[in-house]
């Protein structure tokens, strides 16, 4: 199956991660993400490919549930924790690993849209990236660029009554080959809680 050209390979992976073949692919993937419905903290999700092989875990703090989130790999190793900039006079967030593969999304939001960059080190080239990230809230879409170029696509959907009620929400993301996955699942939780707190 060829490659649409909108979500064609990057050469180089890009993500504050190491590149390695738990969270990046060298074929496009559609993520699937879901709230735990009615979980005990609130806010933990699981990270999926649309045909059900887990990447990651993301558990947010009993103590502080809006304000951080703990991702892990499969095997409960810590990659990064994501936390809320709370000096920040727009809306930021702060991934910070115990590895140092940091990453930050500042970002600036209107009614029903919202535009962040997310600001990090390549970890395969050690190159400055910045991405864009515009979102249209009302549509329930989202597009992450690398100067212009697709990164990947966030699309919510309303699957069923019990998402609807129980307040729990289904994310599928198209990725770009040699994209960190972890990152855009990350990027996709800011998003959620940029949309819940307006």
């Amino acid at each position: 199956m060829a490659v649409p050209p909108a979500l064609a390979p990057f050469q180089v992976p890009i993500g504050p991660q190491p590149p390695n073949v738990a969270f990046y692919s060298p074929e496009p993937q559609t993520l699937q993400m879901k709230e735990k419905a009615f979980s005990l903290s609130g806010d933990d999700f699981s990270v999926t490919t649309v045909s059900g092989i887990q990447v990651c875990k993301v558990k947010g703090k009993a103590v502080s549930l809006h304000d951080t989130k703990k991702f892990t790999d499969m095997m409960n190793n810590e990659l990064f924790t994501l936390k809320n900039k709370t000096l920040a006079i727009h809306k930021s967030f702060v991934g910070t690993s115990p590895h140092g593969h940091d990453f930050e999304v500042k970002g600036k939001f209107s009614i029903g849209t919202s535009k962040s960059q997310v600001v990090f080190k390549n970890a395969a080239d050690g190159a400055a990236i910045e991405l864009d990230v515009k979102g249209d809230w009302f549509d329930r879409k989202a597009s992450i660029t690398l100067g212009g170029r697709p990164v990947a696509e966030i699309q919510r959907s309303f699957a069923n009554v019990r998402q609807i009620f129980g307040d729990k929400q289904t994310y599928f993301v198209t990725v770009a080959p040699n994209v960190d996955l972890t990152l855009i699942a990350a990027l996709c939780i800011c998003l959620d809680e940029k949309e819940n707190e307006k």
